[in-house]
Parts: structure tokens; C-alpha cells; sequence
């Protein structure tokens, strides 16, 4: 496949975001080089070992593109990229936008060479750029080797010591290739995280990875501002990240701290002010400052939380330390369009996904019929649309059709309700609700009060099959600390949150660890196989006090 990739984009859609301001006429490559003439001394992107000014992260880009042309990539082929924390992904980002490529920096510390490959494969990519020893199974495969059959790959790059310049070993007549001025291009290709199944590639432009991140630096004040990920740049939250320090002119630190290294001292040292990750992220910096008797962590005001939804206690300990965290919602699809603000009060924090951002719109839609909108307060299958909504998904016209009702907004396959002043409660996936008896039992609202008991730190609401009932609920935990929470404690904590007795918990699952993606989010399936195969065992609880459930 070479040449354009068939996408929703078409010119009515193109001319009212255009015209809106939420589309510009800038490539990703376009917005670091305009920083690069007006502050070419600006920090960029940083790692442990490298930091580039927006004029050395530029002319890093040029020369990969530059590298890319002389090896035969055209414009519309497909780049992956399989790196750790470095900045060589984001030059290859920026390279790829330049000369019309589709980067796909996808590809996880977790997978395994056969993965990776799988995923080469179904993209066709036309280079791959790798690092050497990197991935779940490199001591016994190398991905460089398993690559060498594949015809249609013109180039494959091994990239040099983290302490090098980058890109910097690139040899050979560079070919000269008129800069790419098409923001509406297809830049960006990730993999969904496969929660439910096979991955899906998703197609996004400079523009509708732009939208978002432009409004995110707008409403939190970021612009000029040191951002921190936590998440690779392989992760879309990592990716967002550099997105939105990009919009804002602002410096990307990527996290390659080793092994023992103080996080601490790392924020205090860059300069953080704005951190991307998730609750894991959280708690344990919080531990680290606790540890210290640290009571304020540098510059940092504030913290986007993604991935799982975080408990109230620990939104509660970040404000103490001085720093507002950011409950948000969103997906591959459709990037980071809602979010809270930094003036909402705690409880919209802990309790919603905030609203919207401007170029977005959520609406909820009745669960029988996607195609007509669910009643105010009802809950219902959350869609979007917008200026940072996907363009489709690769070389899959069926998914694609199959994920919008007819009219023309993106079903999520979340459910939530929406209140007066459009703050976004999630209550769980479409297929994630449990049917009990008929009744429908959403997993959101027992895990987010379970999360609000002090000594659990993680929580999952998975069905365990009933031959009479159909499903019943088991609450999958992992606890704080030794010991264990009482089950029965257990329990009437969730029936004072106002769990009602319907809904309660008939099974209880202690964990000490959950099975995650790559991306930090909870593989319920994975759970429900662990149970399926008796690798865990739930055991069977009852409150005691039902009179206090009544709800």
C-alpha cells in the first residue's frame, strides 16, 4: 500500500474546522520550526543524557528526513519506531511529518519481537527504526535478523548510544525533499491498546493531534512550560505530552530515569511544572516525598492522571502537596478532549472526567439504539465528535463504518452520564456491564468507591458466570499493605459510598499485582481468564448489614 490512506476526511469537515480556528496551516514539523526561528535557543525535548534547543531538534529531523529520502520512503509510507524513553522518537515524529510519512511509535517495552513484527507486517512499514536489546524477549531475538525477508521494507536503522547525538550517524547522498506544508496529512498511526481484542491502527493528522494539545496548553497555562511524561512516547498519553509541549513552545521531558533514581530530584532538577501519567506514577512519587518529608515537589503545579481512575485519597494528598491533578477522558481515537480545569473544585476532580474542550463535543446515546440520544441524567454510550477525532482506522473500512451511528458521531463503547453543567461521569464499558438477573450492574461507580477506601490501591469489577443469574459481581482488589482489608469491611465501605445492596459485591478477589497494558490500564479479560483457570481464587462474601445498602 503506497500513496494517500483512505480516511474520513472531506471538505466540509475541513472547511468548518478550518474556519473555527481549530485547524491550522501548520505541520507538527512547522509549529517546532517556527519556535526554531523565533526562540532557536529555546529548550525542546530532553532526556537523561541529551537536551535540544527547538533549532538542534529541528535540524536532528531534517537529517533523519533527509536519511528517510535517500533510502526510497515515500510520502504515505509507514515508519515504526520501537524505542525506550528517548528523544530519537520524537525527532522521528517530526521527520516523518516533514516529508508526508505515517509514524507509528506504537510499539512497547512489552512486546515481544513476534508482536512487533506482526504489527510491521500489517502496517507494511517501509522503515523501522530500533534499538538494539530492546523489548520483552531481546536476550533470545533479534528483531533486525526476523526483518531482513520483508521486501517491503527499504530501510531498517539501529540507533546509537543514548549518550549520542542523534541520528547523527546517518550516511550516504541525503535526498532533497520539498518540506511537507499538508497539515491534514496522515502523520500519526498508533495501536489501540487491545483491552478487548486485536488492536486497531488508528489515523490521525498534524491537525487533529494539534487540536487538543493547543486547547490543553490554553486552559492549563502551559505555554513555555517545562512538561514531564511518565509515559513512553510509545503510549498515546506520552505522545500527547510532547504534542501539547510543542503547541505551547514548551520543553518535553522524557522519563529515563534508571533503576533507584530519585524522581524527586529529577522534577526539581528540569524544572517540571506540568507532569503526564498515571495513579501508579502518583503514588509512588508521593512515597518518595513522604519518605523525604517532602511537603512541596518543586515547580509542579500540575498532574494529568490517565489510565485508571484514581482514588480520592490520592487526589486529596497531591493538593496537599501543592499540586492540582487533572481527571480527563479519552482514547486513542479521539486524543485528550475532556478534562477538568485547574480552578474546579476537588469533587468535580474526584468524581468526573471535567468537560470538554473547545473543538470537542460529547453527547450521550441510549444503550439500545445508538442512534438516538439518551434522556438528561440518563446513563448511556458516550460519542464524540470533533476537531481531534480520528480520521479512521488503517486499512479497515468495516471497523471504521462500524464505529460511528448514523449521525456521523464516534461511539465510544464507554457509558456515562453528563450533568447539568457538562461534567462527564464514566459508569463503565458497554461491554464491560454485568448483567445480574436481568439487572444491570455498572462495574464504574463500585470501583471508584472502592478506590476511596484507604487500603486498597487498585480495583476492577469483573462478571463471574452464574448458571441461574446469569453473571454476578466480583470486586478484584490490590491492597495497600499487609494485612488485608476485611472482606465484610470491605463491603460496608462501598454500602456507606451508596453502592446499593442490588449492586454489592458477591465475590472478593485479593491481588498483588492487576494485569496491565502497556499503557497502565486494567486488562479485565486477562482477570476473568486467571479466574477461568483457577490461577485465583475469589471468595464469596455477603454484607452482613443490608439494611445499610438499601439504596
Amino acid at each position: 500500500m503506497t500513496g494517500p490512506l483512505l480516511t474520513l476526511l472531506n471538505a466540509q469537515s475541513l472547511a468548518a474546522y478550518t474556519a473555527s480556528g481549530y485547524w491550522g496551516d501548520e505541520t507538527l514539523y512547522a509549529v517546532a520550526a517556527r519556535h526554531a526561528r523565533s526562540t532557536p535557543n529555546s529548550f525542546a525535548v530532553r532526556d537523561r543524557h541529551r537536551r535540544l534547543t527547538y533549532a538542534e531538534l529541528v535540524e536532528a529531523a531534517a537529517r533523519l528526513a533527509a536519511g528517510l529520502a535517500a533510502r526510497g520512503i515515500r510520502s504515505g509510507q509507514r515508519v515504526a519506531v520501537w524505542l525506550p524513553s528517548r528523544i530519537e522518537t520524537a525527532i522521528a515524529l517530526l521527520a516523518c511529518s516533514r516529508n508526508g510519512y505515517v509514524c507509528c511509535p506504537s510499539l512497547h517495552r512489552n512486546h515481544t519481537a513476534a508482536e512487533v513484527i506482526a504489527l510491521v507486517d500489517r502496517m507494511r512499514a517501509a522503515a523501522v527504526i530500533a534499538d538494539s536489546g530492546f523489548g520483552a524477549d531481546s536476550d533470545r531475538h533479534d528483531l533486525f535478523e526476523e526483518l531482513a525477508d520483508r521486501d517491503f521494507i527499504h530501510w531498517t536503522h539501529r540507533i546509537g548510544p543514548a549518550d549520542a547525538a542523534p541520528f547523527a550517524d546517518l550516511s550516504g547522498e541525503p535526498i532533497e525533499v520539498t518540506v511537507s506544508g499538508d497539515p491534514n496529512q496522515i502523520v500519526y498511526l498508533p495501536f489501540t491498546s487491545g483491552t478487548t481484542g486485536t488492536p486497531k491502527g488508528v489515523l490521525h493528522s498534524d491537525n487533529t493531534l494539534l487540536a487538543t494539545a493547543r486547547m490543553m496548553a490554553r486552559d492549563w497555562r502551559l505555554e513555555g512550560a517545562v512538561l514531564y511524561t511518565l509515559s513512553p512516547l510509545s503510549h498515546n498519553l506520552g505522545l500527547g505530552a510532547l504534542i501539547t509541549a510543542l503547541a505551547g513552545g514548551g520543553e518535553l521531558v522524557v522519563h529515563d530515569l534508571p533503576r533507584g533514581g530519585s524522581l524527586v530530584d529529577r522534577l526539581e532538577e528540569t524544572g517540571a511544572a506540568f507532569l503526564f501519567g498515571v495513579p501508579t506514577h502518583a503514588f509512588d512519587l508521593l512515597a518518595e516525598m513522604r519518605t523525604r518529608g517532602l511537603r512541596h515537589l518543586g515547580a509542579v503545579r500540575g498532574f494529568r492522571i490517565s489510565g485508571a481512575a484514581a482514588p480520592a485519597s490520592l487526589i486529596a494528598d497531591l493538593m496537599r502537596h501543592g499540586v492540582t491533578p487533572q481527571s480527563g477522558y479519552g482514547m486513542t481515537e479521539t486524543c485528550s478532549h475532556q478534562y477538568t480545569r485547574p480552578d474546579d473544585p476537588p469533587e468535580r476532580i474526584i468524581e468526573t472526567c471535567g468537560r470538554a474542550c473547545d473543538g470537542y463535543e460529547v453527547r450521550i446515546w441510549r444503550q439500545d439504539n445508538p442512534d438516538i440520544g439518551a434522556a438528561p441524567g440518563e446513563i448511556g454510550e458516550i460519542g464524540g465528535r470533533g476537531a481531534s477525532l480520528m480520521l479512521g482506522y488503517f486499512d479497515d473500512q468495516a471497523a471504521t463504518e462500524a464505529a460511528f451511528n448514523t449521525a456521523g458521531w464516534f461511539m465510544t463503547g464507554d457509558l456515562g452520564q453528563i450533568d447539568e453543567a457538562g461534567y462527564l461521569r464514566i459508569t463503565g464499558r458497554k461491554k464491560d456491564v454485568i448483567i445480574r438477573g436481568g439487572r444491570n450492574i455498572y462495574p464504574a461507580p463500585i470501583e471508584a468507591a472502592a478506590l476511596r477506601h484507604p487500603m486498597i490501591e487498585q480495583a476492577a469489577v469483573v462478571p463471574l458466570p452464574d448458571p441461574r443469574l446469569g453473571e454476578r459481581v466480583c470486586l478484584a482488589v490490590v491492597a495497600t499493605a499487609n494485612p488485608q482489608p476485611d472482606p465484610n469491611e470491605i463491603l460496608e465501605h462501598l454500602a456507606a459510598a451508596g453502592i446499593s445492596r442490588y449492586d454489592m459485591p458477591e465475590f472478593i478477589l485479593f491481588l498483588p499485582e492487576m494485569p496491565l497494558t502497556a499503557s497502565g490500564k486494567i486488562v479485565k479479560r486477562e482477570l476473568m481468564r486467571w479466574v477461568t483457570e483457577g490461577r485465583v481464587q475469589p471468595q464469596s462474601v455477603r454484607l452482613k448489614s443490608p439494611a445499610a445498602a438499601e439504596g
